[in-house]
């Protein structure tokens, strides 16, 4: 029993441990990619290489006022102790235009290596139709051509809430960090 004990307070050790570690991790944006408008893959708009069914399907989206956009968007989280630190969910919120568009939260459990960058990898579903459809098809393809050959968009932010589990509970940081892409990095 006296074992059991101790292993329960050497893990509560290093569950604290790593909060503390987390907290001087630095969250930056890393690109996106994998973006898709309608179905429509980005690249192919912004490069213009529209297939006819491109055409049909951007068409019919913006017609309907459905217009969804789909895409990775990676976080590099860098830790610069020379401890390991733990994180065990990140919620997000996405935000095109200055205007939130989507959230969620990626709950994989991540071990950030000391003096190592762990990228974070968050799947984005969200409609477009609402933010589009005053403005027509010119601010969707301006929104398309936004997109940097790096992944980066001035139009697209993120803002997230690192967490960690300690003794059984979640506790999330207190505020949400707003990433940007640092520049000078490929």
């Amino acid at each position: 029993m006296m074992l059991s004990s101790c292993d329960v307070f050497t893990q509560l050790a290093n569950d604290v441990a790593s909060v503390a570690n987390l907290r001087n991790c630095e969250f930056n944006l890393k690109n996106v990619n994998n973006v898709s408008v309608a179905g429509v893959n980005v690249k192919n708009l912004t490069q213009g290489q529209l297939s006819a069914t491109d055409v049909v399907k951007l068409v019919a989206a913006y017609q309907t006022k459905k217009v969804p956009l789909a895409m990775n968007v990676n976080v590099d989280v860098k830790n610069p102790t020379t401890q390991q630190a733990a994180m065990t969910a990140l919620d997000w919120i996405l935000a095109i235009e200055g205007k939130d568009m989507a959230s969620g939260v990626n709950s994989q459990r991540y071990s950030i290596m000391p003096s190592a960058t762990t990228t974070v990898p968050l799947g984005v579903n969200t409609d477009l139709g609402n933010l589009f459809s005053k403005e027509g098809v010119e601010k969707l393809k301006s929104f398309a051509s936004s997109f940097t050959k790096e992944g980066t968009s001035s139009k697209v932010g993120l803002r997230v809430k690192p967490s960690i589990n300690v003794g059984g509970t979640q506790v999330p940081f207190p505020n949400y960090i707003k990433l940007e892409k640092k520049t000078g990095r490929s």
